[in-house]
């Protein structure tokens, strides 16, 4: 895993999302007073103001069908998060015959464990496609209820690099599982998602079990450990939105009427937790990038710091990889189409990236 920390905003609004016109209108603070915000407009309760609410009608067993556009490959396959197999939907679904191999069955896998909530099959937690994700029937086993975490001494490995072993980390309980890092982020972002939606019960969690209880803190505001809420905040960073979750979260929407914030903008997770975090990544860098939007040729930089400068378009593709020192503190756009792009700034202290429009 990288260890700077690369902010990427091309999988918010700027991106090829399908927000409603006016589903975060309401999302105007900052710390908690955003974190309840969030919820208000996630939960389950109509607000009567026109935008959609959780529909918490949809049943665990509608999962199975969800899956077949919300975690479809592009060849078909299905998308499990554990492994790399090559599932094929409705005949290689579990149906409860036992599995000795990966790439037997897929099932479904509760990232936040049912047992973490407490097990109520009534709960809309237990189907809530946020965080509960296809993957292999083995795979999910061996993850069981253990905490997420980074894995020192590995006692098992997937196909697609997923671990359980000994944590290298001060905090869980038990071993841990560290999926492999392609998923991390859809990981973090799923368990953010649930710090958020269930945010009037999670606070009540934290003695349901002990792994969960090592990367609970017993609040409903924090809602992680430190040691969590530092790995969580690194692997959404370190593992940006991609396509396929942009696409996912719009089946899910159809499915059942809300959305993931931190997938429609990855800001909002540092806007509710950034004072918390053990590494601020806007603190790293002392700069100024102007003007922003552009209207002509160039875009300039102000820096006591030699600075290394990679611009890409929207849909990630490198344009341009430049370095700004004294001498050289201007980078020429001319030759780039309008629109949105972002700018990944980095120095000796770290790295940070910021949109960049170009008009």
């Amino acid at each position: 895993m990288k260890q700077f920390y690369i902010l990427l905003f091309f999988i918010t609004t700027y991106s090829f999302t399908q927000i409603p016109s006016g589903y975060y209108d309401t999302a105007t603070g900052s710390g908690y007073t955003l974190k309840t915000q969030l919820k208000t407009i996630i939960d389950n309760i109509n607000d009567g103001n026109g935008q959609a609410f959780h529909d918490t009608s949809v049943t665990y067993g509608d999962l199975w069908t969800l899956y077949q556009t919300s975690d479809v490959r592009m060849d078909g396959k299905v998308w499990d998060i554990y492994s790399s197999c090559n599932f094929t939907f409705i005949t290689d679904q579990d149906g409860g015959t036992p599995v000795t191999n990966e790439c037997e069955l897929y099932n479904r896998e509760h990232t936040f464990p049912q047992s973490w909530y407490g097990g109520d099959n009534s709960h809309p937690m237990r189907a809530d496609a946020f965080h509960v994700l296809p993957s292999d029937k083995l795979v999910n086993a061996q993850r069981g209820n253990l905490a997420y975490g980074i894995v020192s001494s590995v006692a098992f490995t997937s196909l697609n690099g997923s671990k359980r072993g000994t944590s290298s980390q001060t905090g869980p309980v038990d071993e841990v599982f560290e999926p492999a890092n392609e998923f991390k982020g859809d990981i973090a972002r799923g368990l953010f998602y649930v710090a958020v939606r269930y945010e009037d019960e999670i606070a009540g969690w934290e003695s349901n079990n002990p792994n969960g209880a090592s990367m609970l803190d017993g609040t409903n505001d924090k809602v992680f450990e430190q040691w969590a809420l530092d790995m969580l905040y690194d692997w959404h960073i370190n593992d940006p939105v991609s396509q396929k979750e942009l696409d996912r979260q719009e089946a899910i929407f159809t499915h059942q009427d809300n959305r993931n914030p931190f997938i429609d903008n990855f800001q909002y997770v540092q806007d509710i937790w950034g004072s918390l975090l053990s590494t601020n990544p806007f603190e790293a860098i002392s700069y100024k990038m102007y003007p922003n939007p552009v209207k002509d040729n160039f875009v300039y930089f102000s820096s006591t710091q030699n600075l290394d400068i990679i611009i890409y378009d929207i849909l990630g593709k490198q344009v341009i990889i430049e370095n700004i020192t004294p001498n050289k503190y201007f980078i020429n756009i001319s030759n780039h189409n309008k629109g949105i792009y972002l700018v990944k700034i980095i120095s000796s202290q770290g790295a940070v990236t910021k949109k960049l429009i170009i008009q």
